[in-house]
């Protein structure tokens, strides 16, 4: 067969369009505030510290477990009671834990009761603490100090409580036998103790979930191996029974409606009979005393059999529509049983998505803790004799030796400074970081989605399938995109950008207002916030049909937009039958691998399925649930990435076929490529194949 001349291709085949870069401006924008998110980046990496927030840090400033602290991971608190007694745990939490008391990085937490006794106030610091193995003074305190002055100075602690490791911080157990202090109960110690380690520390919650997971990883993957060729089997076998699937589904909808109305009508006559009325009720709040009202199911069992009543005209006069609906269905699982690396192509999205999330994240660490530390002059009792004159809260030099009459003055870490030109412009910072995030996701969407859709365009404008399909049809498509549709992709992605900024600054305003609201002012957010998140859904609906768009012509993004809406207003009848009958398709798919896989999950984790064998026994847990609940998530998760490529192929392979209506004619010039089943549906034929003119002369 000769090949057609590039006009005729570029006339009856779009795919074959000549294709230029598309929104070139936006594509210079994009490629301009991606250098600028970079350079944020590199600021927040020069100015930030994030170790503060993995690693606990001593009195001094100094970082526990790294540098000259690595064989000291943990922090100890002399007196961990002066910060639990007197503030709660979101104080304590969002002032990084630290405490008005002196603070020493130690190798490992105390394990027994102790406090020091009267008549080892005269001895020396080596033989209370050095010689009993007690290495919890602060460094650089001398052996032959007397333990009274190491006491009165803080260098030393008073007591020590059998303690255990929680976010890198020694916390006291809670049923620790608690010393004589001044001024202190034993109950409210008791209760501080048990309020901090109930909101910090999981440890024993975290290692039987570490146990659970080791001992059930590999029959969770054999759970989610399972739930990728379940979703791989469905949409394969699409082709031989989406006919008779829909219509069982769809028989099974009125099945449903058929029952309820059968329900409504035994509910209302034993009502009526009892003359049981709404008059009689009048009014209430109580919603549930409406179910004993005729009305009531009276008013339900006219709604069900008027979506009957539609249900049923629909299956009548929409028939053919509903026919062309499955055989395109049929059509796309014959497009990914061709092209089967698309179906793996979520994995790619998933990575890129992976990387924005994380340099987002490294970049609000970096700028959340960016700052130069201070420190300042600190003493337990300001009031004593000596302190006087000492400029308390002032700066000093924690590398310098702090010479003073004041009992306990210590040159300590409060904080981090917020001067400079990173901590000037941190909000203007985190606000771009912010932007950056959510354009960089919505471009990596709008690129699966138009790879994906230029793939399935390559299958449906081949006249001759699979011959003509291209080799890699993939791999050019997605090259394809990234040469000349990058700015259209960042055009749609900015515009959906804008509406999710301006849906969160909303939720903002509601969170923050929320106490001092009027019934006004929340009705008027309310409309708002329902604008929105519609405006959004639509903005989603035109971008996904645009991409496509731009996947088959090539054209940039708004003439690709508003051609994709004009088409699908031609042909709404067959856009809201095709979606719902998608959808339904998709939601059965979904409900039977999910579904599954969970019933299977629960029956073996439980050891509800016998005589399997010791080869196949389920593992013993110390949470039945959590396996099952990892093998139900991953699965829905795997079942949504296929099902997405799935639909994605539909709606593509929609687009080509009502463009293949407008633009052919079944000529040999203009040949139809659509499928024959759709060919007989609509009772159209091919006069010749695409050649057949340029032979005959």
């Amino acid at each position: 067969m000769l090949p057609l001349p590039q006009h005729t291709l570029s006339r009856c085949l779009p795919h074959f369009s000549p294709r230029s870069c598309t929104d070139i401006i936006c594509c210079v924008l994009f490629f301009l505030f991606i250098l600028g998110y970079i350079a944020v980046g590199i600021l927040a990496w020069v100015y930030g510290d994030p170790k503060q927030v993995l690693y606990p840090r001593n009195s001094t400033g100094a970082y526990c477990g790294i540098g000259e602290n690595k064989e000291k991971p943990y922090l100890l608190y002399f007196n961990i009671f002066s910060c639990v007694l007197n503030t709660n745990i979101i104080a304590i939490a969002q002032n990084g834990l630290k405490c008005p008391t002196p603070q020493v990085c130690v190798s490992s937490c105390p394990e027994a009761s102790w406090t020091v006794e009267p008549r080892q106030f005269s001895q020396t610091v080596e033989q209370v603490f050095y010689a009993a193995n007690r290495n919890f003074c602060l460094p650089g305190v001398p052996g032959n100090m007397q333990v009274l002055q190491s006491l009165q100075q803080e260098l030393c602690p008073s007591f020590l409580l059998p303690s255990t490791p929680a976010l890198g911080r020694c916390f006291p157990w809670t049923n620790s036998t608690v010393p004589e202090l001044p001024g202190i109960s034993n109950t409210s110690i008791s209760q501080s103790i048990s309020g901090l380690l109930d909101s910090l520390n999981a440890r024993d919650i975290s290692v039987k979930i570490f146990e659970d997971f080791a001992q059930s990883w590999y029959w969770i993957l054999i759970a989610l191996g399972l739930a990728l060729v379940l979703s791989l089997l469905f949409i394969l076998l699409l082709r031989l029974v989406a006919g008779p699937l829909v219509f069982v589904l769809i028989i099974g909808v009125l099945g449903v409606l058929a029952y309820g109305i059968y329900h409504c009508w035994e509910e209302y006559r034993v009502l009526r009979d009892k003359g049981a009325s709404i008059s009689q009720l009048g009014f209430t709040t109580n919603l549930s005393a409406y179910r004993n009202v005729q009305e009531t199911w009276l008013a339900a069992l006219i709604i069900l059999a008027v979506l009957e009543g539609v249900l049923l005209l629909m299956l009548i006069f929409l028939r053919q529509r509903i026919c062309i609906a499955i055989a395109l269905l049929k059509e796309a699982s014959r497009a990914v049983g061709y092209i089967m690396s698309t179906m793996f192509y979520p994995l790619v999205t998933f990575a890129l998505l992976l990387v924005c999330i994380a340099y987002w994240a490294i970049i609000a660490l970096f700028l959340a803790t960016s700052g130069q530390p201070q420190y300042v002059f600190w003493a337990p009792n300001s009031s004593l004799p000596g302190c006087e004159k000492v400029p308390m809260n002032t700066s000093c030099d924690p590398m310098e030796q702090v010479n003073s009459s004041c009992p306990g003055l210590m040159c300590v870490f409060q904080g981090y400074q917020s001067t400079g030109l990173a901590q000037r412009s941190l909000f203007n910072l985190q606000i771009y970081a912010v932007l950056g995030l959510f354009w960089t996701i919505n471009w990596v969407l709008a690129l699966g989605q138009c790879v994906l859709a230029g793939a399935f365009a390559s299958f449906y404008w081949a006249f001759h399938k699979p011959r003509d399909i291209p080799t890699f049809p993939l791999g050019s498509a997605f090259l394809r995109t990234l040469r000349y549709h990058t700015g259209s992709l960042a055009f749609g992605a900015l515009i959906l950008t804008l509406v999710q900024i301006a849906r969160v600054i909303l939720e903002y305003i509601d969170h923050k207002l929320r106490g001092a609201q009027n019934p006004l002012t929340r009705c008027i957010l309310c409309c708002f916030k329902c604008c929105l998140w519609c405006l959004e859904k639509f903005i989603k609906f035109l971008n996904r049909n645009a991409y496509i768009m731009i996947a088959i012509y090539g054209k940039n993004f708004c003439v690709s937009a508003k051609n994709a809406f004009m088409l699908l207003m031609r042909n709404i009848v067959r856009v809201v039958v095709l979606d719902k009958v998608t959808d339904l398709l998709l939601f059965f798919g979904k409900l039977l691998v999910v579904g599954g896989v969970g019933v299977l999950s629960f029956f073996f984790f439980t050891g509800r399925i016998p005589s399997l064998g010791k080869t196949f026994e389920n593992p013993q847990l110390n949470y039945y649930w959590l396996p099952i609940m990892v093998s139900i998530l991953g699965a829905y998760l795997i079942a949504s990435g296929f099902f997405s490529v799935f639909g994605m192929c539909v709606d593509t392979l929609f687009l080509c076929f009502l463009e293949d209506l407008e633009r052919n004619d079944g000529s040999a010039d203009r040949p139809y490529y659509m499928s024959k089943s759709l060919l007989k549906i609509l009772g159209k034929k091919n006069k010749g194949t695409p050649g057949d003119k340029k032979r005959k002369k």
